[in-house]
This record gives structure tokens, C-alpha cells and sequence, in this order.
């Protein structure tokens, strides 16, 4: 039995030994960026960004009154 665990451990461990076949590699820029980004663009971009992520959330919490009723009138 302990044989047959050896085996398999090696058989797993093999592909560990050997290294990934694939290198994967990463674009990175060093360079700086070509146009500078201004504190109105900024500004923008988060207030976008923040109303795309929290929008729906406060949409749905401004009206939960309103889905708790349209749930109970089902369930009756």
C-alpha cells in the first residue's frame, strides 16, 4: 500500500520538478506615460467609477420598501 502511495505521489510531484514548459510574461510599461493625466480627469474617472459600483447597490437599498411589498403580494 505504501508502495502504491509512493507512486502516486510521485506521479504528482513530477510536473512540480520539472518547471512549466510555458513562460508567461507580463506587458509592462517603464516608460513614463505619454500624456499626463490632470486632477479634473481624476476627478471624473473615480466619480464614474464609484457611481457604476455603488449606484445599483443604493438604488436597491433606497427602494426596499418597495420590493418587500411587491414580495409579499406574490407569496399571497
Amino acid at each position: 500500500m505504501s508502495g502504491l502511495l509512493r507512486g502516486i505521489a510521485r506521479i504528482r510531484a513530477v510536473p512540480v520538478l520539472r518547471g512549466s514548459t510555458i513562460t508567461q510574461r507580463a506587458n509592462i510599461a517603464t516608460r513614463p506615460a505619454k500624456d499626463a493625466v490632470g486632477p479634473a480627469e481624476t476627478a471624473v474617472g473615480l466619480t464614474l467609477f464609484t457611481l457604476a459600483i455603488l449606484g445599483p447597490a443604493g438604488w436597491v437599498l433606497a427602494n426596499l420598501e418597495n420590493y418587500k411589498k411587491k414580495g409579499s403580494a406574490n407569496s399571497e
